[in-house]
């Protein structure tokens, strides 16, 4: 054997080093890849259900298209509506980097706008540079400590948290209705139970040029600082490490139960924000309106994304899109508005299926990455 030979030879280590590559490699790529397949799965298989129904799969992808993306005038409406579910797929996205799936972001918006609109109803004449940071600081508050109480109970006690956070979910519509309905109903609101109408001041506008409020740029600028946190920073990388094996974690000191309780907040917080937003930019009032499903569908979005907070912006345009083209699709194809939730429920329904192929998908295609090729 040549020196050059002996010289370049791997050394244990080295192909350690390599492995370890090759298996990062191939988990940022499956987490492009799964998705994909599993969006393009779901939309095939729903185009199956609309040829079962007598309807053309082609016509309605293209409406949902032009309505959801197609115009300017559309895609204002579909950022209007992505929204909120920008920050109810952060309350799910978050605490999955400890390994928790917490479905309850429901409950944390709507006490999150109840909040808000009781702050607006006790402070009418507030000037809002100071009423909307306090109302979103209820938001947050009402929203964090009901999600926080989940990772409490999963910390202190060892309830499970998904079912923890959904039927808490309940509990906190239940909740927003009866003070709705009861404390603090406006007697004026007769058909519709709601609060006191925020005050003009109170209430949050559009963006300069726009037809969307704030809340689009609110949603926006919560993932890139989600996802600064989770992949530069040591507490996101203490949480990273605890998701993968508390026990581990704990054995090296991170403070396992610090985290579940600062992240089930945080979930708590952005979903409660999301609520506050949606009284403050669009209802002016909390009611019935509030109980959208927009928390349900923040779990399609954060699986679609795979947790990564980054990922959740396009995912979140694209179910957002897909609900704004519902009215159009209604109209020219004659089928029911609810047809919009048969197709995220499928995809739902893809998204969870596609989770078997992770560390299967590249060894069936027959790929290699870099550090595992021979």
């Amino acid at each position: 054997m040549s020196e050059t030979q002996a010289f370049v030879r791997p050394t244990p280590i080295g192909a350690a080093l390599s492995k370890l590559n090759g298996e990062a490699a191939r988990r940022r790529l499956e987490a492009v890849l799964i998705p994909i397949l599993a969006l393009l799965a779901g939309l095939v298989a729903f185009g199956l259900f609309l040829l079962a129904i007598g309807k053309s799969p082609v016509e309605f992808y293209q409406l949902v298209y032009r309505g959801g993306f197609g115009t300017w005038f559309s895609l204002q409406n579909t950022m209007q509506r992505t929204a909120p579910l920008l920050l109810t797929a952060l309350c799910v996205a978050l605490p999955a980097q400890l390994g928790l799936v917490v479905i309850g972001g429901e409950g944390a918006f709507v006490l999150g706008g109840l909040a808000a609109a009781a702050i607006g109803a006790v402070m009418p004449d507030a000037p809002g540079v100071i009423g909307i940071p306090v109302m979103a600081l209820a938001g947050i508050c009402a929203g964090g400590v009901w999600i926080g109480a989940v990772g409490a109970l999963r910390h202190y006690r060892g309830v499970n948290e998904t079912i923890a956070s959904l039927l808490m979910a309940y509990i906190a519509i239940a909740l927003m209705q009866h003070f709705v309905e009861g404390p603090l109903r406006d007697p004026a609101s007769l058909n519709k139970p709601s609060t006191t109408p925020l005050a003009d001041q109170l209430r949050i506008g559009e963006i300069p040029g726009m037809d969307v409020h704030w809340g689009f740029v609110v949603g926006i600028l919560a993932c890139l600082v989600a996802g600064f946190v989770l992949s530069r920073t040591t507490f996101g990388f203490s949480a990273r490490i605890a998701g993968g094996n508390a026990r581990a974690a704990a054995v090296q000191g991170l403070p396992v139960g610090r985290l579940i309780l600062t992240f089930t907040f945080a979930a708590g917080a952005a979903a409660g924000l999301a609520g506050m937003i949606e009284v403050a930019a669009i209802h002016g009032t909390a009611n019935a309106s509030l109980i959208a499903g927009y928390g349900y569908t923040g779990i399609l979005i954060a699986f679609l994304a795979r947790q990564n907070p980054l990922a959740i912006i396009p995912m979140a345009l694209l179910i957002g899109g897909i609900g704004a083209a519902g009215g159009l699709v209604q109209r020219r194809m004659d089928l029911p508005d609810a047809t919009v939730l048969v197709l995220q429920g499928i995809l739902f329904v893809a998204i969870l299926v596609s989770e078997t192929l992770s560390g299967r998908l590249l060894p069936a295609l027959g790929l290699k990455t870099t550090g595992e090729a021979k």
